[in-house]
């Protein structure tokens, strides 16, 4: 198989949104949600890539950051 990079652009909100998501998602220990532990390791891929990538989640007022986030992304008729 010819392994080629994927680039995925992410707003900086979007990225922090993701990054706390996956974080919750990969903390429950449930493999039965995955059809193969390959989309499990993905995941936990990605969110590796966006603890690099981002500063926010290491600031004292990350909460508030996440909920800034959240509301920058979130449809406007939520």
């Amino acid at each position: 198989m010819n392994s080629k990079n994927v680039s995925i652009q992410l707003t900086k909100e979007e990225a922090i949104v993701l990054f706390e998501f996956l974080g919750r998602f990969n903390e429950i220990d449930d493999s039965s949600r995955f059809e193969d532990q390959s989309e499990q390791r993905v995941l936990w891929d990605i969110e590796c890539i966006l603890e690099k990538e981002l500063s926010e989640p290491f600031q004292a007022d990350y909460l508030e950051i996440v909920n800034n986030a959240r509301e920058a992304v979130r449809d406007e008729n939520e």
